[in-house]
């Protein structure tokens, strides 16, 4: 069984820290108590459940020793940082590459994201080094049959923020690597999950140490269950959310946890489980969504209808540059249209999914999440793709 206290032990010794990040451990403790309650794996999956949480506390323990030996990296400003988010599925990752078109903003890389450390403003050689060790990782990495047309990545691409929100076990989408409904309520009610966001900054300060100050893009869905603790950790924050059928959302994001979790469990996963999982999941995500929607910082989030930036993402960018208080130069424009042409629909293979697959009924779940797209005017996915074919 994967142990909690041999994993911060092991760290410590492999970095040559001791762990002072608080509440981390007890995170850890509550994740690996609801995987062994609830997630039967397999001998490979456990092991690389032990592999993946180790690997996480030494990258999240290097952040720490950095800066404690050189206290400048703890000044270091993230000014303003964008966070890009939305439902899971919801078009996140294609609104990323998007915003990776323009070179007044800095995303995470693939290989910063799982390799943060030395900081590549102090160790620029490394960077090449870790580039080529992320290409080696991606050729044994397992990947279910059809993750390509899932899931949107490339070598050296921009990533999301999940890694650095593991790192202190405060990542919604663990619950999707692995079934921890107990641990995903957890994290949903009493984790802190400024803590996470505090360790999640230390990590954008080390990249950027000694490198070109840009504000950072940052790209993961489940910031939308975090944004009063982003709020304390980042005062000037900006937030930018997709808005896309939830009812497709939850189909899409069923295939994929059923996908991942069947990778590490040690018998056959029950779909219709996942999809009772994912319809909390996603639940739960439209409840803070709404909440913070009707607070008093409601009106700081720029709000973009996936349809819209599908079918024209050059206008669509104009508006939500201009909800960030910013221009939208002829260049920035001249990248997001050829990413876009380069890259259409399908591309990397179909992706095909049915939500009673999952035992859920589609008109149910529709009249369930009413109230959300009524709020945001979001219409239903054939009719959304219809506009986008009429426009084409």
């Amino acid at each position: 069984m994967v142990d909690a206290d041999w994993i911060i032990a092991e760290a410590e010794r492999k970095v040559g820290v001791q762990d002072s990040d608080e509440g981390v451990r007890g995170n850890l403790e509550r994740l690996l108590a609801s995987l062994q309650a609830s997630f039967p794996m397999s001998r490979e999956g456990e092991a690389f459940v032990e592999a993946s949480l180790l690997r996480d506390t030494v990258a999240r323990l290097e952040s720490l020793k950095w800066s404690r030996d050189y206290p400048e990296i703890g000044e270091e400003p993230i000014n303003a940082p964008v966070f890009l988010m939305g439902l899971p599925r919801s078009g996140t990752t294609y609104f990323q590459y998007l915003f990776d078109r323009d070179r007044r903003f800095r995303l995470i890389r693939t290989w910063e994201s799982i390799m943060p450390s030395p900081p590549p403003g102090f160790d620029p050689r490394s960077a090449d080094e870790r580039r080529a060790a992320w290409r080696e990782m991606q050729k044994r990495r397992r990947h279910f049959e059809g993750f390509e047309a899932l899931h949107l990545y490339d070598e050296d691409g921009s990533d999301e923020c999940h890694a650095f929100m593991e790192q202190s076990f405060g990542a919604a989408g663990l619950n999707n690597l692995y079934r921890v409904p107990a641990f995903f309520d957890y994290l949903m009610d009493d984790l802190d999950l400024a803590e996470t966001y505090r360790i999640h900054k230390r990590q954008l300060q080390c990249l950027q140490w000694r490198s070109e100050r840009r504000p950072w893009a940052l790209k993961y869905p489940n910031h939308v269950i975090g944004m009063e603790a982003i709020l304390k950790v980042h005062p000037d924050a900006r937030f930018v959310m997709t808005h896309r059928d939830p009812v497709q959302t939850l189909a899409s994001i069923s295939k994929m946890t059923f996908n991942l979790r069947n990778m590490r469990a040690a018998n056959p996963v029950d779909m219709h489980e996942v999809g009772r999982d994912m319809l909390h999941f996603v639940s739960r995500h439209i409840d803070r969504i709404m909440e913070f929607d009707a607070g008093p910082n409601g009106s700081r989030i720029v709000h973009v209808d996936y349809y819209a930036l599908v079918e024209d993402p050059v206008k669509e960018m104009r508006s939500i540059h201009q909800g960030l208080g910013i221009d939208t130069p002829a260049d920035v424009e001249a990248e997001v249209a050829h990413w876009h042409a380069t890259n259409p629909k399908n591309a990397r293979g179909k992706n095909e999914y049915t939500l009673e697959q999952y035992g859920l009924d589609d008109a149910e779940v529709a009249e369930r999440f009413a109230p959300y797209m009524q709020r945001f005017n979001i219409p239903r996915e054939r009719e959304g793709l219809e506009r986008v074919a009429a426009a084409a």
